[in-house]
């Protein structure tokens, strides 16, 4: 009796490994295994019924690390309908995940040189501390270690990182100066006057700075060289932001508007009015689709750029100092001494969809004045500089963890560091690369072409230019008198001249004969009132 019941289990222990097995292949499989019996050699055919056998243990595997939710973005999930995201606590938040997540929630009080702005370096590993009164500090942020500290004793309204953690530029009270890991200063941008906010194209090695004149200059670092000077003919500039999809600058104004630049054009690629008040603070998302911009009006508005619409529409209850948007699509707005976090704004607008109703999470209301903000790269951290200090804020589900370490690498050493300086100065782009479509470049100029093609036709017969203005208007500014003091220069005689003169000369003829026959018709008394 013993022996059946032990046989027993074995079966059904067999039928529900069998059972398990086949349930994961749906979904980790790797199409029709092998044909074990079908090999005449021994040796053969053990080693395929050792393959085969690994292979069951990798689909296993794969089924049971389903636990870990490797996959998911790992947002806070509320149990019921009346608990809320946005009331979980940081303290809360810290108690809950790892020890080394945890120790990057941290906060640094700086009362007496803010109110501060901030910047992460492209891998995230090192930050960047500018205060309105002078102070200048870097640091490794997650092992706590202070890189240099600079007290420039005058005005510094921003700050940012170059290509690497290794320079960085400040917007000081008269010009733009940079400097190197240890602070020592560099160089001395003397024709960005009074600048405003900075902006770097990491693939074009661009500094653009937006100055109080209304001027927007872009300084290339690599030689030093200023590309362009552009001005703006709005006055001074509100806000300032790059769209990581295309390189194209955007910049808010105070009359509401929202200009799109480049450093090719004189005037402005495209120009929108975003607000019914000064424009603060712009962003956009990685794909390039979707703008968030804040205004004095107390909106938070969603653009889709594609189409330059206005998509949704927040209130706010004081103006949005700051808006920043996360690689997973959260967008993080700071109002006043509060900060929302909000989850699916492009998800909703995507899906033609209403509003999002509440916030995924909140900070702040401590007497903290919000200056800016910055999302960590490849970490579920937000930065937050106000006029105390700086927060570290873990916001869980915000960063994409899974990058690419030939395009910025969170662990490299100094040989890596160097070896990629290198290889972006060699594929550095040029600033006539920069357009609203950049899958532009490598396209087939088709206009060109046909036009190409049709000259070296033999049947082909150029357009007469006279011949399209000789009908069109008349009097003082017909489209031949035009023409003609168009060309200027009158003692330089050539065809198209001689044939627009004799076309005038016609067409007065004309007049004059018409004129004298309805003068002719009317008789004495009423000739006068011939036209």
């Amino acid at each position: 009796m013993a022996d059946s019941a032990s046989n027993m289990a074995v079966a059904k222990g067999d039928h529900e490994a069998k059972m398990r097995l086949t349930a994961a292949e749906k979904t980790y499989g790797r199409g029709k295994g092998a044909n074990v019996k079908s090999a005449r050699d021994k040796k053969l055919r053990a080693n395929l019924k050792n393959q085969e056998f690994k292979h069951k243990q990798a689909i296993l595997q794969a089924k049971d690390a389903e636990i870990l939710l490797e996959h998911s973005e790992g947002f806070l999930e509320p149990e019921g309908e009346l608990e809320k995201t946005y009331k979980v606590r940081q303290d809360e938040i810290r108690e809950s995940v790892g020890i080394e997540t945890a120790k990057k929630g941290f906060e640094l009080k700086l009362p007496d040189m803010g109110p501060y702005r901030m910047d992460y370096s492209r891998n995230g590993r090192d930050l960047l501390l500018a205060g309105r009164k002078g102070h200048v500090a870097t640091m490794d942020w997650r092992e706590g270690k202070l890189g240099c500290e600079l007290q420039l004793n005058e005005t510094v309204r921003d700050a940012r990182w170059l290509h690497n953690n290794q320079y960085f530029a400040v917007a000081q009270k008269k010009h733009t100066y940079i400097y190197d890991h240890q602070g020592t200063e560099i160089h001395c941008l003397s024709k960005h006057l009074e600048p405003l906010f900075l902006e770097f194209l990491p693939y074009h090695f661009l500094l653009a700075s937006a100055q109080m004149s209304g001027h927007l200059k872009y300084t290339d670092t690599s030689t030093g060289q200023i590309v362009a000077e552009l001005s703006t003919r709005l006055g001074k500039p509100t806000a300032l932001a790059q769209n990581p999809w295309n390189a194209i600058l955007h910049m808010g104004h105070q009359n509401g508007a929202v200009t799109l630049w480049s450093p090719n054009s004189q005037t402005p690629l495209v120009k929108m009015l975003a607000h019914q008040g000064p424009v603060r603070s712009l962003a956009m998302d990685r794909t390039g689709h979707y703008m968030v911009s804040t205004g004095q009006d107390l909106k938070m508005n969603v653009w889709d750029i594609r189409m330059y619409r206005e998509v949704h529409s927040y209130s706010c209850y004081q103006p949005g100092a700051s808006v920043s948007i996360s690689d997973r699509g959260l967008t993080a707005v700071g109002w006043g001494t509060q900060m929302s976090v909000w989850r699916g704004l492009f998800d909703a607008a995507q899906a033609d969809q209403g509003k999002v109703q509440s916030p995924y999470m909140a900070w702040g209301g401590d007497g903290q004045r919000i200056e800016n903000l910055r999302w960590c790269p490849y970490e579920d951290i937000l930065g937050v500089a106000h006029d105390q200090g700086f927060a570290s804020v873990i916001v869980p589900g915000a960063g994409e963890p899974n990058f690419d370490s030939l395009e910025a690498n969170p662990y490299e050493n100094v040989r890596q560091r160097q070896e990629h300086e290198v290889h972006s100065l060699l594929t550095k782009l040029q600033p006539d690369m920069i357009s609203l479509d950049p899958n532009i470049i490598g396209k087939l100029d088709t206009i060109n072409d046909k036009r190409y093609q049709e000259q070296r036709n033999p049947d082909h017969k150029p357009e007469d230019h006279m011949e399209k203005i000789k009908n069109r208007g008349r009097g003082r500014n017909s489209a031949l008198r035009k023409y003609l003091r168009k060309k200027g220069g009158k003692n330089v005689i050539d065809e198209k001249r001689v044939k627009a003169e004799t076309l005038r000369k016609e067409y007065a003829a004309r007049t004059k004969d018409k004129l004298k026959q309805e003068r002719m018709e009317l008789g004495p008394a009423l000739s006068r009132f011939a036209k």
